[in-house]
């Protein structure tokens, strides 16, 4: 009997650990890998982050509106893992220095306004059992970033690196959204 009832227990965790290969080797189909990539001369800006789609749902708005991504909550900026940037120069955000690295990179949007947060543990995934995965302790930096919301609907969310000037515009689109980051190389 005690070896009828280990086998179910075998089988049964063989079932779910396959269950969640899968829906971990899958994801990406729904939510694909993208890079924004900035370079001039040995000044490079890396970001790497999935980009998720609209389908048919509210993106930004309000918790009553069962928005995807509330108003004044944390959001991973994608998709599956947590978007990550890397500077290969110090930078100017916000007339504040962040030094050259990696960081991990999420988002609080509002209406108005989008807070960019860039913190020093990598390797956060999308969500946590409970909560909020990512640690404020952790945060090195964070600026605000303008917003439109009168632009022509984008299906799947995009991050683009675009010059302008002595500056290089970060954009995040989504919906009828676009948030704006400038960034400064400093020579």
């Amino acid at each position: 009997m005690l070896k009828k009832i280990l086998l179910g227990i075998g089988v049964l965790v063989l079932i779910v650990a396959g269950y969640v290969g899968y829906l971990m080797l899958t994801t990406k189909n729904h939510s694909p890998a993208a890079v924004a990539e900035f370079k001039e001369g040995d000044f490079l800006i890396q970001v790497n982050y999935c980009q998720p789609f609209k389908k048919g749902r509210v993106i930004f708005g309000e918790v009553s509106e069962g928005a995807l991504v509330p108003y004044g909550m944390k959001w991973r900026t994608g998709a599956n893992e947590a978007t990550e940037i890397s500077f290969s120069n110090d930078v100017m955000l916000d007339g504040r220095l962040l030094k050259a690295g990696r960081y991990s990179l999420y988002t609080i949007p509002y209406d108005s306004t989008w807070t960019v947060v860039f913190n020093s543990k990598l390797g956060y995934w999308g969500a946590k059992l409970g909560g909020d995965p990512f640690e404020e302790s952790m945060d090195v930096m964070r600026v605000p970033a303008t917003v439109r919301n009168d632009l022509p609907e984008i299906e799947q969310f995009t991050i683009s690196l675009t010059p302008a000037d002595s500056v290089v515009n970060m954009h995040f689109y989504w919906e009828k959204t676009r948030a704006t980051l400038p960034i400064h190389r400093v020579q």
